[in-house]
C-alpha cells in the first residue's frame, strides 16, 4: 500500500488549495461537494467548519489505533467523536488546514480517508461479532477485510456513477445489512460445508429497495469473482447522466429482476476466467485463557470461547464524549489482547476479554449510554451539521430519550428508534422497528420540522422488509407519542415487536392521535 500513500500525499495538499478557495467563496457548495467527498471529507452547514471521516476496514480497530484516534482528537481540541452507521469514524468541527493535516497523520499510520465519500465503493460492513459469535455460521471476517483491502488498492482508478456499498454478514440476523445492500455476503452452512449466500441490487434512502438473492451459493474464496463483476456490471450499465438513478438498484429497474441476474452472471464468468481474484485467507485462532463471570448485563455477550466475553458500549447517537473514550482506553490497556469493533448502530463492542476483565470494562463504562434497546437508539448527525439535512435528528433523539425516561416508569418493551434528518436515511429509518425520517411541513399555516414515521421494518434473513409508513408526526410531539406507546406497552406486556402484529388497529390509532 505504500504506493498508494505515495498517489493520495499529493491529493491532500491539491485538496488543500481547493478547500481555501471554498472558504473564499471561489466555489460553490455543491462543487465543493463533489471534489471533497472522494476525500472523505464535508463542510458543514455554514461552510467554516468541516467533518473528516476515517475509513476503519470494516469496523475493526486496534488498541494503537485507538489511542492515535484519541490523540487527534485531543491534538484539535474536540470535545468527541461520532461513530456512524457505516462503521467508520467521524472528527467534526475542524478548520481545513486540519483536516488535510489529520489526512496526512492519518495516511502515515496506514488509516485512509480516501473513497470515504463521493462516488467510490464505501467501507466494506460487517457483522461486529463476526469470530466470536455463538450463533454465526462462520466468520466472514478475512473475507470482508480482503474485499477492504481490494477497494483500496484501486481506489484512485475507480469512476462509478454513485457510491458502492458491500457487507458481509456472519448468520441469519444480518447484522451488516445484506439484505439491502449493493452487494451483500451472507455466511451459511449447508450440508457442514460453509458458503456465502449473495444479495444484489437493494439500498435505502430515495427509492429504498430490498435486495434480490442471488440463484446459487458461492464458495467464499470466490468472493473477489462476485465483487469485481458487480464494479463492472455497475460501470457498464450505472446511470452516468443522472445521479439520481445511479444506484445499483436502478440497474435492476432498468433490466428487469432476471435480466439483471443474468447480466451479473455474466459479468461473473467473464471475470472468474481472469487470474488474481481466487482468495486464500486464514481466520484469527483464538487461544486466550477464558475466566467464566456470573454477572448477567444487557451489554455483555457471552463468546462461543468459552469464559470470553464482548461488552457492548453505545454513547446516545453514536457520539462519544473524549473523557468517556479516554475512561475505555485507560481500561482496556491493562487487559490481554482486547479486540475493538464497530457495529451498525453507533455503538463499539470491546471483545475478547476474559470474564474478570468484562466486568471491570462494565462497571468503568457503566454511565456511558444505557442498557436497553431505547437507549441504543440511532441518528444521523443532521442540522446544523450536515448540508444537506432538514431536521435535528440528534436534537430530536436526545428530547424524546430524555422525556420518556423521566415520564415512564419501565422502557425495557421499547424498540431501538432510528432517526434520519432527511430522506437519505444515513439513520437507516426504513428497515427500523420504529424509524423516523425528517422534514419540512406546513402545520397550522408554519413551516415546521416533522419526521415521517416507518414501521415494522427488518433486515433479518428471510424476514427483510421495508416499514411501512404510518403518516407525519410533528417534532415536538414525537418524547409524547413515544411516552404514550411505551405506556401501552406496559399495560399488555408486549415488546413492540408482538405489539404491532396483534394491537396494530390500536397503535394506528395513536399516531393518528399526534398524525400533523
Amino acid at each position: 500500500m505504500e504506493k498508494l500513500k505515495e498517489v493520495l500525499l499529493p491529493e491532500i495538499e491539491e485538496f488543500r488549495k481547493v478547500g481555501h478557495k471554498f472558504i473564499n467563496g471561489e466555489m460553490s457548495v455543491m462543487d465543493f461537494k463533489h471534489a471533497s467527498g472522494g476525500m472523505g471529507a464535508y463542510a458543514h452547514r455554514g461552510g467554516k467548519e468541516f467533518m473528516l471521516r476515517l475509513r476503519m476496514p470494516s469496523g475493526i480497530i486496534t488498541m494503537p489505533q485507538l489511542k492515535m484516534i484519541y490523540d487527534w482528537a485531543e491534538k484539535y481540541k474536540l470535545g468527541g467523536l461520532h461513530f456512524t452507521t457505516r462503521q467508520a469514524i467521524q472528527y467534526h468541527g475542524l478548520s481545513i488546514d486540519e483536516i488535510c493535516d489529520l489526512m496526512k497523520e492519518a495516511l502515515d499510520k496506514d488509516i485512509y480517508t480516501r473513497g470515504a465519500g463521493g462516488n467510490f465503493p464505501r467501507n466494506v460492513a460487517l457483522s461486529p461479532l463476526s469470530g466470536v459469535d455463538k450463533e454465526e455460521a462462520f466468520d466472514p471476517t478475512p473475507y470482508a477485510v480482503a474485499t477492504g483491502k481490494y477497494f483500496m488498492e484501486r481506489i484512485t482508478s475507480y469512476k462509478l456513477p454513485r457510491k458502492l456499498k458491500v457487507s458481509f454478514s456472519n448468520g441469519s440476523s444480518d447484522t451488516a445489512h445484506c439484505t439491502v445492500q449493493d452487494l451483500g455476503f451472507l455466511a451459511v452452512n449447508k450440508d457442514g460445508k460453509e458458503y456465502f449466500r449473495v444479495y444484489l441490487g437493494g439500498g435505502l434512502g430515495r427509492n429504498p429497495k430490498l435486495a434480490l438473492i442471488y440463484p446459487e451459493l458461492i464458495e467464499p474464496s470466490e468472493v473477489l469473482n462476485y465483487v469485481e463483476a458487480m464494479v463492472r456490471l455497475f460501470k457498464a450499465e450505472g446511470n452516468y447522466d443522472n445521479k439520481a438513478k445511479a444506484r445499483v438498484r436502478y440497474m435492476v429497474d432498468k433490466l428487469g429482476e432476471e435480466g439483471f441476474i443474468n447480466e451479473y452472471k455474466k459479468y461473473v464468468e467473464i471475470v472468474k476466467n481472469e487470474e488474481g481474484y481466487k482468495l486464500s485467507v486464514e481466520g484469527k485462532k483464538y487461544t486466550k485463557a477464558g475466566i467464566e463471570t456470573n454477572i448477567t448485563d444487557s451489554r455483555l455477550v457471552a463468546q462461543k470461547q468459552p469464559g470470553l466475553y464482548s461488552v457492548y458500549v453505545h454513547p446516545v447517537g453514536g457520539q462519544i464524549k473524549l473523557n468517556d473514550l479516554k475512561t475505555i482506553i485507560s481500561t482496556l490497556e491493562k487487559f490481554d489482547d482486547p479486540e475493538i469493533r464497530l457495529s451498525m448502530t453507533e455503538g463499539v463492542y470491546f471483545r475478547n476479554l476474559n470474564g474478570k476483565e468484562a466486568e471491570e470494562l462494565l462497571e468503568a463504562t457503566k454511565s456511558i449510554g444505557g442498557t436497553t434497546s431505547f437507549d441504543y437508539s440511532v441518528s444521523c448527525i443532521g442540522v446544523p451539521t450536515c448540508q444537506i439535512g432538514i431536521c435535528e435528528s440528534q436534537e430530536i433523539l436526545r428530547e424524546t430519550l430524555n422525556y420518556v425516561k423521566e415520564n415512564v416508569s419501565n422502557i425495557d418493551l421499547l424498540p431501538r428508534l432510528y432517526f434520519s434528518g432527511c430522506g437519505n436515511s444515513c439513520g437507516v429509518h426504513e428497515i427500523a422497528e420504529i424509524g423516523f425520517t425528517g422534514k419540512k411541513k406546513r402545520i397550522n399555516d408554519v413551516v415546521e420540522e416533522a419526521y415521517e414515521i416507518h414501521v415494522d421494518g427488518s433486515f433479518v434473513e428471510g424476514e427483510a422488509r421495508l416499514g411501512k409508513c404510518y403518516g407525519d408526526i410533528a417534532r415536538k410531539d414525537i418524547p409524547m407519542f413515544i411516552c404514550e406507546l411505551a405506556n401501552n406497552l406496559n399495560s399488555v406486556n408486549k415488546s413492540f415487536c408482538d405489539y404491532i402484529k396483534s394491537n396494530e388497529s390500536e397503535f394506528k390509532a395513536l399516531v393518528e392521535k399526534y398524525n400533523c
